[in-house]
């Protein structure tokens, strides 16, 4: 399940002040972007405070967008569910008194992408536990200063994927999986026999959320590569997410075909890496390669150290 965390915040952090009001801080293109993102989704979430205290209708109000759910076929509105432990299953509204258990049953009723629109604690349960894919941050041009206000709060590492401007309110698309997916590919890199010749990868593809594959160098046998080995054990990776502890080959010693361009036919619609292959054993650009036929290609700069680490001996 890919899950998507949308909030909006004041500039000091804030999503709510302690009046007895509710704090509005989107704009009418805001609401319009949050209503195109609840049209991409299965259910939406929200906590018990916001239930109550919101009331929030959670539906979609664009006639189109409605209308193209339907000719998809799909309900006209995704399911609307609710989180709390003094909270009952009301109309059709679904509700859990635990986010497990929400996201157990979710599952399997076939959910397979829920959108979590607050409150605090629950985007917070969230971000802690590293269980959402995105962020999605409106940023109000106010500052809110009461102490007694609710904040946004968590512990996530993210990458910023996206910022677009709607008037005054600007909005920062993070991706939260980033991180964590790239240490389990480095993580596989130490697994590769040693070798004087070719450096030690790892590479793990994934789809909403859920790993599809694992890989990493001379897996197999002695030429393979970490994202080849991956890619060899599934048959299906189209729309997939890549994640390798190094730039992707553009061109090997060997004459063999490329990982890049593996990765074009396979499908694969972005790339992530922490590592920009040095020039070591040949002169490749696998970033530019992949980025110049559409795919969105991510370096995470910040943990290149750590997949040079397995790699000590193989160059700046």
């Amino acid at each position: 399940m890919y899950v998507v965390l949308s909030c909006a915040a004041s500039i000091d952090g804030y999503l709510d002040d302690s009046s007895d009001t509710r704090l509005l801080l989107s704009n009418a293109a805001d609401f319009d972007r949050v209503d195109e993102v609840r049209a991409g989704c299965d259910a939406i979430m929200v906590g018990g405070n916001t239930y109550r205290r919101d009331q929030p209708r959670l539906r979609i109000r664009s006639a189109d967008r409605i209308a193209a759910r339907r000719a998809s076929g799909l309900p006209e509105h995704p399911l609307r569910v609710v989180v709390s432990r003094s909270v009952a299953a009301v109309d059709d509204w679904l509700a859990y008194p635990s986010i497990d258990l929400a996201l157990k049953d979710l599952e399997a009723r076939g959910v397979r992408r829920l959108m979590v629109e607050g409150g605090a604690d629950v985007l917070a349960q969230f971000l802690n536990r590293g269980l959402a894919d995105e962020l999605h941050l409106a940023v109000a041009p106010r500052f809110v200063g009461d102490p007694r206000g609710t904040r946004l709060n968590g512990i996530a590492e993210a990458t910023l994927a996206e910022v677009t401007q709607l008037d005054q309110i600007v909005v920062l698309r993070y991706l939260l999986r980033d991180h964590a997916f790239m240490r389990q590919a480095i993580e596989l890199s130490k697994l590769c026999p040693p070798s004087d010749t070719a450096f030690a990868v790892g590479a793990v593809i994934v789809r909403e959320g859920k790993i599809l594959s694992t890989g990493y160098s001379r897996e197999t046998d002695p030429t393979v590569h970490a994202e080849q080995a991956a890619l060899n054990k599934i048959g299906d990776a189209k729309g997939a997410t890549v994640y390798s502890s190094l730039e992707p080959c553009s061109i090997r010693k060997s004459g063999a075909r490329p990982c890049a361009d593996r990765l074009i036919e396979a499908g694969i619609a972005r790339v992530v890496y922490a590592w920009r292959e040095p020039p070591l054993f040949v002169h490749g650009d696998g970033a530019a390669v992949l980025k110049d036929v559409g795919i969105e290609v991510v370096e995470l700069t910040e943990l290149a150290a750590e997949a040079r680490a397995t790699n000590v001996m193989m160059g700046p």
